[in-house]
């Protein structure tokens, strides 16, 4: 093959692996700022595209008009500086707390930040074929090799991001390589800094660039421990009784509070709610076996360790990373009882023989309005349900709107397809606000309400959960919600509305 084709082919395969990790990062980098949704992936997807598009337009301009191997060393040297400013943006961006409508507001953050750096890149693949043709005869053959390379590198970039980097060097480290290498490539392919001008604008360019990232400390994440799956951070705080606790942010959510010299302590409501069915099921404290579909900060788990000795408790915890800051941040101990497995809870229900073994199923991976959809489906309901004993409850926690909401009716009919009784509780009077959290207690047994109330007495405790009344909850019902499947389970456009009306 031709080394002018090999030298393009490099040039558009390394070009196109940039973007496509551009996208990726995108997501994380966002992430602790506007979540991860439904609508910040539409943003970045569509914004990156639009990068793409118009850069490619752009550059077969530019191609027509400056057909150049030094407007390709400047197109790729601007593409690296642009890049590199991704991380001085994003911090000045996210700082300012942009008082505007949630979606506004991340189409924005995406565009402002990303639409430059995709843009110039797109410009790159109709310069370098341009370059590249030299023979009439063969411009199909030409033509069509580059475009493979160039699709070779976005999918190589798209695996390389998402299976390697992001978990071996954070998100800036990667936009930070990215940039270096786009200067790099500018400077040994195209012979940019050739002349003593050329040597100069480029050497003040990345001395400004890279002064304003060292000063403002810009490759500092701000995460605790950054993952695959989050940006981890964990913070002092303290109660409203000003006892010290420590803080769990996952992405921009909280997820956890702790009292490190006190597991016993629960913050949440939804918690109390658990501990209270706990005492229900166990009135004279024996040993419970539990299962935690999500572990956070291990604030519930510890909580069942010390109140009830010798329980069995596993945790099905996704991030690896979750479950390492809860041992060394969050108090959980090396000389633990609870066990943990780090993967995905439904692969982990799936290869796991059910054996009914389980008085408590605590589902709390609902990360507010972040839901893994496959969670929610009748197929993992039917699931859940062999693991349990004949009298033994499964608990998850749902934040909805009672009134406006369509996840919470509809998740409530998808679990009483499996269960064949099913309560909604909350703390206080959650139906009455404009959003609360919820807790769904299903079973295969009728729950005696009457001794759950004998049970939190008998130990002292003026209970906080509250029932939706049967009567109420078969009004509530009889608006024929939508059945969760694994075919049909639309849980991002039924938790939309809830993501406007918070915003961030």
């Amino acid at each position: 093959m031709d080394t002018g084709v090999l030298k393009a082919g490099f040039i558009v395969f390394v070009s196109s692996f940039c973007s496509m990790a551009l996208e990726l990062v995108a997501g994380r980098m966002l992430a602790p700022y506007i979540g991860v949704s439904l609508y910040t992936w539409t943003s970045i997807i569509g914004v990156v595209l639009a990068g793409i598009s118009v850069g490619n337009f752009l550059g077969g301009r530019l191609a027509d008009r400056a057909p150049a191997q030094a407007t390709l060393g400047w197109l790729l040297f601007a593409s690296g500086i642009a890049t590199l400013l991704i991380i001085l943006v994003t911090q000045a961006l996210t700082a300012a707390n942009l008082d505007l409508p949630l979606i506004p507001k991340i189409v924005l953050l995406t565009t402002a930040i990303f639409f430059l750096p995709c843009c110039l890149l797109g410009m790159v693949s109709p310069l370098v074929v341009k370059l590249t043709l030299q023979d009439i005869q063969h411009t199909g053959s030409t033509i069509g090799t580059i475009y493979a390379v160039s699709a070779l590198g976005s999918i190589a970039g798209t695996f390389a991001t998402g299976f390697v980097l992001i978990s071996a060097l954070g998100t800036r480290a990667i936009v930070a390589f990215i940039g270096v290498t786009l200067v790099l490539m500018a400077l040994l392919l195209t012979r940019l800094g050739g002349t003593r001008r050329q040597a100069l604008v480029v050497l003040l360019s990345l001395l400004a660039v890279g002064s304003q990232i060292s000063q403002r400390s810009a490759l500092a994440s701000g995460c605790t421990l950054e993952t695959d799956y989050y940006c981890i951070r964990v913070s002092d705080d303290v109660n409203a009784d000003q006892q010290p606790m420590r803080k769990l942010v996952l992405d921009h959510l909280v997820h956890s509070f702790v009292v490190l010299e006190d597991p016993t302590h629960l913050e949440y409501g939804y918690e109390k709610i658990y501990a209270e069915m706990a005492r229900y099921l166990s009135p004279d404290g024996h040993q419970l076996a539990a299962l935690f579909i999500g572990g956070g900060g291990y604030t519930f788990p510890r909580y069942l360790e010390r109140v009830y000795p010798g329980s069995s408790l596993d945790v099905v915890e996704i991030d690896p990373g979750v479950t390492f800051v809860a041992q060394a941040y969050l108090g959980l101990p090396a000389s633990t009882t609870i066990r943990s497995f780090n993967e995905d809870a439904r692969q982990y229900l799936m290869r796991t023989p059910a054996a009914g073994q389980y008085d408590l199923i605590l589902g709390d991976a609902f990360n507010d309005l972040s839901v893994p959809y496959h969670l929610t489906t009748r197929e993992f309901g039917q699931r859940v349900k062999q693991f349990l004993k004949p009298d033994g409850l499964y608990l998850v926690n749902v934040i909805d709107s009672y009134e406006k909401g369509s996840f919470l009716k509809a998740f409530v009919k998808t679990l009483g397809q499996v269960f064949p009784y099913v309560l909604v509780t909350a703390p206080g009077n959650g139906w009455e606000w404009s959003s609360s959290t919820f807790v769904i207690v299903a079973g295969q047994r009728p729950f005696d309400v009457d001794r759950f109330r004998t049970a939190q007495q008998a130990a002292g405790f003026d209970p906080v959960t509250s029932f939706l009344p049967p009567e109420q909850l078969a009004d509530y019902l009889a608006q024929d919600p939508v059945l969760l499947t694994d075919d049909y389970v639309p849980v991002d456009n039924m938790i939309a509305p809830l993501f406007l009306q918070r915003g961030f």
